[in-house]
C-alpha cells in the first residue's frame, strides 16, 4: 500500500477518472456557460459574439434584480431558520424520552421529492377547500386569502414548506454533532451549577461551531439557486412576484428561446453564490485563524 501511495503515476491514475468526470459534469459547462453568455443566441442558430451586452443588460434589468432580492429574502430567511433547527436538535440530544421518534418524523421530508412536497402544500394553501383556509374560516375568518395568488403573501406561503422539506436535515447534522461532544463536559458544568442554557450557550455551541458554519453556507447558498419547489407551485407568479434567480434564468432561456442572456444569468447566480460563501465564511472565520504581522 505505502508503494501505490509513493507512486505519483498510480496516484494519477486513481486520481483521473474523479478529475474527467468533474471536469465532464461541471467546470466544462460552466466555462461553456460563461461563453455562451457572451453571445446573443436562441439555441438553436448561429452565435453572435456581443461581448459584455448581456451582463450590461443585467445590470439594468428590473425583473433580475427583483428576482435577486426574492432569492436573497428566502437566503435570509433560511440562515435565520438554523436557529430554530439548532434548538430543536439539542433538545433532542437532551436523551428527551420519545427523540429517537421525532428524529424520524422530521426526517420524513426529506424522503420527499420537491415535486410531491409542492403537490401536498399546493393541497393545502387552495383557496377553497384546502386545509389551511378551512382552519381559518373554522375559527372565524370569513374571507381567508388565496395565499399563493396575493403578491405581498406568496413568498412566504412559498418560504414555509422550502424550510419545512430541510428541516430534518439541518436537525440531524446538528444532532450528529451534538451527540460527538463528551457527556462529560455536560456532567462536569452541571456539578459547577451551570444552567442548561448556559451548558449549550457556552459549552455546546462553541464545540459545533464548525458544523454551524458549514450549515450556514449549505443553507445560504442553496437558497440562492434554489429552483424546483417555487417552479411547480408558482412559476414564478403571480406576475413574478415569486421569481427568484434560478427561476428567471430559466424562463429566459427556455421560454424567452434568449439562451445567450439565460446563460449570462446562469453564470452572474453563479458569481453571486461564490461572492457569498467567500463572504459568510470571511465573517464566521475563527479567530485562532487570524494572522497578525
Amino acid at each position: 500500500m505505502d508503494k501505490v501511495l509513493s507512486n505519483k503515476k498510480m496516484i494519477a491514475l486513481y486520481v483521473l477518472p474523479s478529475l474527467l468526470l468533474i471536469l465532464t459534469i461541471v467546470y466544462i459547462p460552466i466555462i461553456l456557460t460563461g461563453y455562451y453568455g457572451l453571445n446573443e443566441w436562441n439555441g438553436i442558430g448561429s452565435m453572435k459574439f456581443i461581448g459584455l451586452e448581456n451582463y450590461a443588460n443585467l445590470m439594468k434589468d428590473g425583473k433580475f434584480w427583483d428576482s435577486a432580492w426574492h432569492s436573497l429574502l428566502l437566503a435570509l430567511f433560511s440562515g435565520l431558520s438554523l436557529v430554530i433547527y439548532l434548538m430543536i436538535s439539542m433538545v433532542l440530544a437532551a436523551r428527551i424520552k420519545g427523540a429517537n421518534l421525532f428524529r424520524k418524523i422530521y426526517l420524513i421530508p426529506m424522503l420527499l421529492s420537491s415535486v410531491a412536497i409542492a403537490q401536498l402544500w399546493l393541497r393545502i394553501y387552495n383557496p377553497s377547500n384546502g386545509i389551511l383556509n378551512s382552519v381559518l374560516q373554522s375559527i372565524g375568518v370569513d374571507n381567508p386569502p388565496a395565499w399563493l395568488a396575493e403578491p405581498s403573501l406568496v413568498l412566504l406561503a412559498l418560504f414555509i414548506p422550502i424550510l419545512w422539506q430541510y428541516a430534518g436535515f439541518y436537525i440531524l447534522i446538528y444532532y450528529a454533532a451534538l451527540k460527538n461532544i463528551p457527556t462529560s463536559l455536560d456532567e462536569a458544568a452541571r456539578i459547577d451549577g451551570a444552567t442548561s442554557w448556559q451548558i449549550a450557550w457556552k459549552i455546546k455551541f462553541p464545540l459545533i461551531m464548525e458544523t454551524v458554519k458549514v450549515t450556514i453556507v449549505l443553507a445560504v447558498v442553496g437558497s440562492l439557486k434554489y429552483f424546483d419547489l417555487i417552479f411547480v407551485m408558482t412559476d414564478g407568479g403571480p406576475n413574478g412576484s415569486s421569481e427568484v434567480m434560478a427561476s428567471y434564468m430559466y424562463h429566459t432561456a427556455f421560454r424567452a428561446y434568449d439562451f445567450g442572456y439565460g446563460s449570462a444569468t446562469a453564470f452572474l447566480l453563479l458569481v453571486i453564490c461564490l461572492v457569498v460563501t467567500w463572504i459568510i465564511r470571511w465573517l464566521t472565520r475563527s479567530k485562532d485563524t487570524i494572522q497578525y504581522s
